[in-house]
């Protein structure tokens, strides 16, 4: 496969799903014509951001092969994911593209020893002879800080939330992959685990040369974490480009709000903002011009009836009619 052909690509995909209440049938787009792509010749951790409902763990169950696109291409080192063969999905792509998950307990059993599903992974992926499986386990351990000895023989209810997601993470190690997909990997963590858990997908990424796709509605992790992010609203990706561009001088009206909705770490000020974004509109998904019209400060007349096109402007992508005298993205 040549080089110059990107380890991921997503290009203009959407998932619909139908909403049926007694004869009343609702179509919604929860991704809308979504376009990311990660680059094969330097591994990054890529954010996509955004608050409950924008679509962007649809969007990951859809890289992973959990969800079918209604539209649009995805293409992983060149090979259109929809056309793999159940082996090829099995022996190539599931080795190389591992997922995370949210709630790390709910990945193993309460009633199985946590080290019995890193045996099985070696085992069902022919990873390593039997004689050398304790050596392999061990090493993708000492990737995430822990060690088999520490592990081996204890139930998951025995570990805490940080070493049950580092097992989860060294578990998907053990193929050696070159993407991971993490669906809020620390939401569920104290705040004191979840910089720790942050700071391994940076050593993933420029240790051992591991991408991550880091799925979040926490934009100081993101922020720490990612080197490019997409903030995406109701399916569609708003705002994208290099993370101090898009989180430090935001462009898009609703990446804006996203960011005003944190409260700065200074107890010199009072903070008066409120941290919980307006509640989801249905009408957001269905919306004949922009989805963000109807919450937005700045709207005009032209967002009530048409879609906003994609511009370059100062460094990123950005999807709003603020910037109609920008580069469309089309043109890049």
């Amino acid at each position: 496969m040549p080089d110059r052909e990107p380890l991921l690509s997503l290009e203009e995909v959407s998932k619909e799903f139908t909403l049926r209440e007694g004869f009343a049938v609702t179509r919604f787009r929860a991704v809308d014509a979504a376009s990311v792509t990660l680059p094969s010749d330097r591994p990054e951790v890529f954010a996509i951001a955004g608050e409950s409902g924008s679509g962007k763990s649809t969007l990951a169950r859809m890289v992973l092969g959990l969800e079918t696109p209604t539209g649009g291409r995805m293409r992983y080192k060149g090979r259109d994911i929809a056309t793999l063969s159940a082996k090829e999905r099995r022996t190539w792509f599931l080795r190389e593209v591992q997922p995370i998950f949210q709630d790390p307990f709910a990945t193993f059993s309460a009633l199985n020893r946590i080290d019995s599903y890193l045996y099985e992974t070696v085992r069902n992926f022919q990873l390593a002879a039997r004689s050398k499986s304790d050596a392999y386990v061990d090493d993708a351990l000492n990737k995430v800080g822990l060690t088999l000895a520490e592990v081996k023989g204890r139930y998951p209810n025995e570990l805490s939330g940080g070493q049950a997601q580092r097992v989860s993470i060294a578990r998907a190690l053990l193929t050696r992959p070159s993407l991971l997909v993490a669906d809020e990997p620390v939401s569920m963590l104290d705040a004191s685990l979840r910089m720790s858990i942050v700071n391994l997908f940076r050593e993933l990424q420029s240790d051992h040369r591991v991408s991550v796709l880091y799925i979040t509605h926490d934009l100081t992790t993101a922020y720490y974490a990612a080197d490019r992010i997409a903030i995406m609203l109701r399916g569609w990706i708003v705002e994208s480009g290099p993370v101090e561009l898009v989180l430090g001088d935001p462009l898009h009206p609703y990446t804006k709000n996203l960011k005003h909705a944190i409260p700065e770490a200074d107890p010199t000020k009072k903070w008066e903002g409120d941290a919980s974004l307006a509640v989801m509109d249905a009408q957001e998904f269905t919306r004949t011009g922009c989805k963000y019209a109807g919450r937005c400060p700045a709207v005009m007349d032209v967002c009530g009836d048409q879609v906003p096109p994609e511009f370059e402007h100062r460094g990123r992508t950005v999807k709003c009619f603020l910037y109609a005298d920008a580069t469309p993205a089309t043109e890049r």
